[in-house]
């Protein structure tokens, strides 16, 4: 399958790095001058091939807590030869970088910069990064892949999240080959949207927990991104073929009807049908459980894992299967974290 256009292979420019077509450089875009005078960078890597082809961009950490996609790239790089490649990969597997230093999703004045896209040349410091990002990488590119992590004390299954109903990025999503897929709206200001809205053909791939590596949401995110490189004709890699994966038109957060202490039992991945018992919530002193029930069929793809919750907490995230062109519900707009 080859999802790609053409375009003439040429020299790649960023800032005051230029790139030959077979050739391939690691270096460090400028951010900011810290208040101690020090320069804060992007750490960019541009593999740009000797034949034409499709320019894809990958980016980790646009949470700065979300280290899974810098693990990803930091894999995938090795495997990419700018002598055999056709067309180019630009990636940054830290783009929050001011917000990975101190292990936080947010940028030190709690902007979230996956709310900031575009960006502004003469905003915040989110909007100045959402727009250095926009201007110095995103404009080099036609397809991209964003790579996330579930918030704060969550889990995600892995998962490709995109706009199944737009053919090209369908078969990008299927080449991907996650457990799961999900057709989803994009959310204001996030760089999905903002890649979208220029013409690109975008996934965003959920997998893991904030803080940590955790090796299946690192190995499907290799191999995925090596598969979808593939079918947009950029090479060829040794991974193992796509699974079909499960589609889902739409999901539901199972909230907490009560305060207390949680025990979830389900697993990532799970079937459950309506009415199951998915867990319960009790006291500190025992007594009196309320069980959490499934209220439709479908498949576990998130869960909390904090046992402290309050009443209206989201404690598991149910995918259900549905039919091409439905709308995801209200609930979850509201709900989606990225």
């Amino acid at each position: 399958m080859n999802l790609a256009s053409t375009p003439a292979n040429v020299p790649i420019t960023i800032r005051d790095q230029t790139i030959d077509p077979g050739r391939s450089r690691r270096f460090e875009l400028p951010v900011t001058r810290l208040p101690s005078g020090t320069w804060e960078s992007l750490p960019v890597a541009v593999v740009n091939g000797r034949r034409p082809g499709p320019h894809v961009f990958l980016s980790g950490a646009v949470h700065g807590d979300e280290v899974n996609g810098v693990e990803i790239i930091r894999r995938v790089l090795p495997s990419l030869d700018a002598r055999k490649l056709s067309g180019a990969v630009i990636a940054v597997p830290i783009v929050n970088v001011l917000g990975f230093v101190i292990q936080s999703r947010y940028l030190p004045d709690r902007r979230d910069l996956n709310r900031s896209f575009p960006g502004s040349a003469r905003g915040s410091m989110a909007a100045r990064l959402a727009h250095l990002f926009m201007e110095q990488v995103v404009s080099h590119c036609q397809y991209g892949i964003d790579l996330h992590t579930a918030a704060a004390e969550r889990i995600n299954a892995p998962q490709i999240r995109a706009d199944l109903d737009d053919d090209a990025t369908r078969a990008m999503a299927e080449a991907f080959g996650a457990p799961f897929r999900i057709h989803a709206r994009t959310r204001d200001g996030s760089l999905r949207q903002a890649t979208t809205e220029r013409g690109l053909k975008v996934l965003l791939y959920e997998a893991g927990s904030v803080q940590r590596f955790q090796a299946e949401a690192v190995e499907t995110g290799v191999a995925g991104i090596l598969r979808t490189l593939a079918a947009l004709g950029m090479g060829s890699w040794d991974t193992p073929p796509a699974p079909p994966g499960i589609e889902l038109r739409k999901t539901s957060w199972v909230r907490a009807s009560r305060s207390g202490l949680a025990t979830i039992d389900v697993r990532l991945g799970d079937t459950v049908s309506a009415g199951d018992v998915m867990g319960t919530i009790g006291e500190a002193l025992g007594g009196r459980r309320t069980g959490i029930r499934a209220p439709l069929d479908g498949f576990v793809i998130a869960v909390n894992q904090n046992p402290l919750v309050s009443q209206g907490d989201a404690l598991v995230h149910i995918g259900v299967p549905g039919v091409e062109g439905q709308d995801e519900p209200a609930e979850r707009r509201r709900s989606r974290q990225t």
